[in-house]
């Protein structure tokens, strides 16, 4: 664990010494921004059966920023080492393939769950400025920051996966997006198609949609967790046997 150690530290360092990881929270805060102040308008404008915090995120404005930034965070993980050569010299060192994989997965999971506490901040924002009671429950809060997490934690797998693919990091960049995007549409199937074929179950299952409209209403559904952890650990597991395949070739 020590290895593991020295390594996620040093690459969470060099998430929080980029200035690119800090731009992409920038442009986070500021989208996310957007939405609030969009949402309130439209809480002035008409009474709202939802809660500021679904429709805050329940938008496609969302969706834009949201998908966008994981590619940001994880095209240079293996990719500009690949190109560098630093990840030879990585691997051939009396390190774990697994210790090089899981340090810079956490370290790329802990900056992109950092990238998230603005936000809270801004909604808390909300009933200290206007004297007004939140209009949202707890539950709401909980399950949003929960999906949130949850959808991180696959997505930033993917990105992972991608970035262990190719020495370039604009290709990395481009397959993850191309995946997060065929991911995100998968959630239309049933909406194009309708609910009357065998597959239909299989794609509400599949639709991070769905997942983000239940939990940003406070409706928790473990079937979601396990299937965001197992296909995190899934797509991790790959990335393993990307490199450790590239390690003993060598």
């Amino acid at each position: 664990m020590r290895v593991f150690s020295i390594l996620y530290r040093k690459e969470l360092r060099g998430f929080l010494l980029n200035p690119l990881g800090w731009i992409v929270i920038a442009f986070v805060v500021i989208m996310h921004g957007f939405s609030l102040s969009t949402a309130m308008k439209a809480f002035s404008d008409n009474p709202m059966a939802n809660s500021l915090v679904y429709i805050s995120f329940y938008s496609p404005v969302f969706w834009f920023y949201f998908l966008f930034s994981f590619p940001l965070l994880t095209m240079k993980l293996f990719a500009d080492e690949q190109r560098s050569g630093t990840l030879e010299t990585l691997l051939t060192a009396p390190v774990k393939t697994w210790q090089v994989v899981l340090s810079k997965y956490f370290a790329a999971l802990t900056f992109y769950c950092v990238m998230w506490v603005p936000s809270y901040f801004q909604f808390k924002f909300y009933p200290w400025v206007t004297g007004i009671q939140a209009p949202w429950n707890s539950g709401a809060m909980v399950g949003t920051y929960l999906i949130l997490f949850l959808m991180g934690t696959f997505f930033l797998a993917i990105g992972c996966l991608a970035s262990s693919l190719t020495s370039n990091s604009i290709v990395a960049a481009i397959i993850t997006l191309g995946l997060l995007v065929l991911h995100y549409f998968l959630g239309f199937v049933t909406t194009i198609w309708g609910e009357n074929f065998a597959g239909s179950a299989l794609f509400d299952y599949l639709s991070s949609q769905k997942h983000l409209h239940y939990f940003c209403k406070g409706l928790l559904d473990s079937r979601v967790v396990i299937y965001y952890l197992s296909m995190s650990i899934l797509t991790i597991a790959l990335t393993y046997h990307v490199l450790d395949f590239r390690r003993w070739r060598r």
